[in-house]
C-alpha cells in the first residue's frame, strides 16, 4: 500500500534494525511518528477510495482466474 511505503521512509525501520532487542525502549519516538503518519492516511477519504478500488480490481481478477494476486504476480519459469 501507498501509505506504508510513504510512512516507512521515516526512521522507525532503521532504529529497529540498529537497536535489536532494545527497540521497544529506544524507538518510541520513531514508533509514534510512524503511527501518526499511518493515521493520517487511514482518515483520508481519497486514500480510502484508492484502496477500495485496488481491492475491487484484485477481487475481480481473482473471480475471473481463481488465482490469488500473490501467485499471479510471481514469475513463471521460462524453460521446463
Amino acid at each position: 500500500m501507498l501509505s506504508k511505503e510513504l510512512c516507512l521512509k521515516n526512521n522507525f525501520t532503521k532504529c529497529c534494525k540498529d537497536s535489536g532487542i532494545l527497540m521497544v525502549v529506544k524507538c518510541q519516538k520513531e514508533n509514534s511518528a510512524l503511527k501518526e503518519c499511518l493515521t493520517t492516511y487511514y482518515k483520508d477519504p481519497a486514500f480510502y477510495e484508492e484502496c477500495k478500488m485496488e481491492y475491487l480490481k484484485e477481487r475481480e481478477e481473482f473471480r475471473k482466474t481463481g488465482i490469488p494476486a500473490k501467485k499471479r504476480l510471481q514469475k513463471l519459469p521460462t524453460s521446463m
